[in-house]
């Protein structure tokens, strides 16, 4: 039987010759065009996995506090006294790279569906962000439509966006990363699932019509981005956020009704996703009429209505009998809603159109029993990675000033620090959070940019502020470049910085989402990536008894060059993590409050290395040596006590050693107090730059009040882990010094002069 499709049209499905083949042995015969196109969204890396899934598996997805892991639209735990927290990330890359604006503003739209399709309330959204260098027009271009989505969509859907993190490098020229986060409050008695039951109960439609837009957006995501990819825009969505807050409300009312047995938002794949995997799940099968679908456009085939991913849709299974009090909700909120199937016994998607037969699969083919690929790991590490390994700080000059000037050496190293602190990955970000409505909802405890992880109170329904004390944190965090020189211990930082940060506002770290962006997993390079950094999350999630509910997988994160060869981001691991706060009253910022108070350094400064450092990149132009690694029992006690110093009250002030190191670390927290501070650095023997811009895991800077002073230092050494006092926070708009072990100056700038590169380094560039 000759096949109805020529091999150039089963390729642009982005489905493999051997899996077509797959195909026709599953059904028993060749595919129609719409089955085609649903096996096609369904088999690509953004649906099934077919890459990573043996990786992720390995991941730890079982813990105390974890009421719903892996495989439900978003992840659910337990915060105690009565309250549960749904939360999940996911990706809009290349709908942002070919569309900016709708890309990143249906990202968001996306992920929030995600969350009250399981009966949660949103109460934040957070993003994980990168882009290429702002000196380019296309990537400043990118990086402008990208924030304006964002803040249009979860402005007007009525969502604080209040954190996340945002990094700039050449690797994602062309190909920015947008991950949206988001977290909800569970308001149904019943955590809703998207497994359909009850051979008979009706399927209903409900939410916005149908168009032609989205058309193919899981297989857009699951390939290269080439020239040709402008031409894709009809895969980048459209999104309403006011019909999508109608559709929050809509839907929390409807799942309290106790009339729906189980919801799936419309999200990749549309219709085609949801009642594959509705049936999949609940081991049943779902007919469906096309007829009875609501739609926006005429003369609509079968496969447009089946690869469609208009926004703000979901697929409910009603009670018998139910359905016309869900379809009287849905109304009054202004929004369609019809009976347009039934759930089978056999477990089949059978698609109705004009009374006949448009599609019928197996419901396992498309969402379960999906190709798995195992592929071979390499024998040693590829050739790039074993070339930046051979980098040693002694490859730098003696004095590691890189061209400039040492005549006057306090005037070179306070240089450098202003260099990075105006490098847009350190600097403010001011110029993004200022367009998000963080203060919405009035539950925000901590603004943008005023801490290393977001708080937000935890407030149910119709309950007075003031009657809530427990909160949520949650942070986004992965510095590529250590998983570009080593995906393995670059990871395990990613989980660390993550717990890290969390732990410095107070919160006890509880669950990880993960977003996985990577390359090509058919580049045996590219696949080496994914799979070390598969096992350094599953290693972290371990040591910091924090296990993955979810998140999503992003490869094929090319763009072709001049010559057609795939040049792939640096792999980035996203790790969101959330975490409990006991009382938001007791939380803390970045910036030390008062003149006098000591500041502590929790953990050694002797493990600094500038290996992949942004000293390294910035300064001197290199991305070379073995990035930080991880000791997981000093990053436990490292933590723990600071998160115990601050439960206490004898912390008022805390921030994470990140990029640039001690150094910049200590600007930070002087910008946020607009107060200086005078510090004693001990080098020894050891390279300036290393003390002053090395980078390692598992340091924190304090701040203590003198009257703690004696109490707090007791506790420390009571501990057995390295601590030292570093100085004292001096006068409002006074000099951060930083002095060597022999009291000379080594940086001593006014706080006003840090500031000023700091909170303009963006919009100066912007402004070409």
């Amino acid at each position: 039987m000759t096949a109805p499709f020529t091999p150039t049209e089963i390729a642009a499905e982005g489905i493999k010759p051997e899996e077509y083949l797959d195909i026709v042995q599953r059904l028993g015969r060749h595919p129609n065009k719409a089955e085609l196109g649903m096996f096609g969204v369904m088999w690509s890396e953004h649906c099934c996995y077919k890459n990573s899934r043996p990786l992720l598996s390995n991941f730890p997805t079982e813990g105390e506090r974890i009421l719903v892991g892996p495989g439900e639209n978003a992840g659910v735990v337990d915060l105690g006294d009565g309250l549960q927290l749904a939360f999940k990330i996911e990706s809009h890359n290349h709908p942002s790279a070919v569309e900016p604006f709708q890309g990143a503003a249906t990202g968001v739209g996306g992920i929030l569906r995600d969350i009250f399709t399981m009966g949660a309330r949103p109460i934040a959204i957070l993003n994980s962000l990168r882009f290429g260098n702002l000196d380019d027009a296309r990537n400043r271009r990118i990086f402008t439509g990208v924030v304006d989505g964002i803040s249009h969509y979860g402005n007007a859907v009525g969502v604080p966006t209040v954190g996340g993190e945002i990094y700039f490098d050449p690797a994602y020229s062309g190909n920015p990363l947008v991950n949206a986060m988001a977290l909800g409050l569970m308001e149904t008695e019943e955590i809703v699932k998207a497994g359909a039951s009850g051979v008979g109960n009706p399927v209903l439609y409900v939410g916005s019509t149908t168009g032609r837009d989205g058309m193919g957006g899981a297989s857009f995501a699951s390939a290269e981005l080439t020239d040709q990819s402008m031409d894709d825009r009809p895969a980048v969505q459209v999104g309403d956020p006011f019909l999508e807050k109608s559709l929050i409300e809509a839907c929390l009312e409807a799942f309290k009704s106790g009339a729906v047995v189980a919801a799936q938002d419309m999200g990749a794949a549309g219709i085609t996703c949801s009642t594959a995997e509705m049936a999949a799940k609940g081991g049943v099968g779902i007919e469906l009429d096309l007829d009875k679908i609501p739609v926006r456009e005429t003369g609509m085939v079968p496969y447009e209505y089946l690869l469609s991913e208009s926004q703000e849709r979901m697929l409910f299974v009603a009670q018998p009998g139910r359905e016309q009090e869900l379809i009287d909700i849905f109304h009054r909120w202004g929004l369609q809603a019809v009976v347009a199937g039934q759930v089978i016994a056999d477990s089949i998607v059978r698609i109705f159109f004009q009374g006949e037969i448009a599609a019928e699969i197996p419901a396992t083919a498309l969402a379960d029993n999906t190709p798995i690929y195992h592929r071979q790991l390499l024998d040693q590490a590829p050739d790039y990675a074993q070339q930046a390994w051979q980098w040693q700080e002694n490859d730098l000059p003696p004095v590691a000033i890189a061209g400039i000037a040492i005549a006057n050496q306090n005037h070179s190293w306070n240089q450098i620090l202003l260099t990075l602190l105006d490098s847009p990955t350190i600097a403010s970000k001011h110029w993004v959070y200022r367009q998000y409505d963080h203060q919405v909802q009035n539950n925000t405890v901590i603004v943008p940019g005023g801490a290393d992880a977001a708080v937000v109170r935890v407030r149910p329904l119709d309950a007075k502020p003031e009657e809530c004390v427990i909160g949520v944190a949650a942070t986004t965090d992965c510095n590529a470049r250590y998983v570009y020189l080593n995906p393995l211990e670059g990871a395990k930082a990613a989980v660390a910085e993550a717990a890290r940060n969390l732990s410095c506002v107070g919160a006890e770290p509880l669950a990880v989402t993960d977003n996985l962006n990577f390359g090509s997993p058919e580049n045996p390079v590219g696949y080496w990536q994914l799979a070390l950094a598969c096992e350094g999350i599953a290693e972290g999630c371990r040591q910091l008894n924090t296990p993955v509910t979810g998140g999503n997988v992003s490869l094929y994160n090319e763009t072709l060059d001049s010559n057609g060869k795939p040049q792939p981001i640096y792999p980035t691991p996203v790790i969101g993590m959330v975490g409990r706060v006991e009382n938001i009253n007791q939380v803390v910022g970045q910036g030390w409050r008062n003149p006098g108070d000591s500041i502590y350094l929790l953990g050694s400064n002797d493990g600094n290395t500038l290996g992949g450092s942004e000293y390294l990149a910035v300064v001197h132009h290199t991305v070379a040596g073995q990035p930080p690694q991880v000791d997981f029992d000093l990053e436990k006690v490292v933590q723990q006590a600071c998160r115990y110093g601050i439960a206490q009250g004898w912390v008022n002030a805390a921030h994470d050693c990140a990029e640039g190191g001690l150094s910049v670390a200590l600007a930070e927290m002087a910008i946020a107090a607009q107060l200086g501070a005078k510090i004693n650095l001990s080098n020894g023997d050891r390279r300036l730059d290393t003390l002053l811009f090395g980078e390692s895991a598992s340091r924190i800077v304090v701040a203590v009040t003198p009257e703690h002073q004696p109490v707090w230092e007791a506790y420390l050494t009571s501990q057995s882990f390295p601590w030292q006092l570093l100085g004292a926070v001096g006068s409002e708009q006074g000099n951060l010094t930083l002095l060597d072990g022999q009291n000379n100056p080594l940086i001593d700038l006014p706080v006003s002069a840090l500031t000023e590169p700091w909170q303009t380094a963006i919009s100066r560039r912007l402004q070409f």
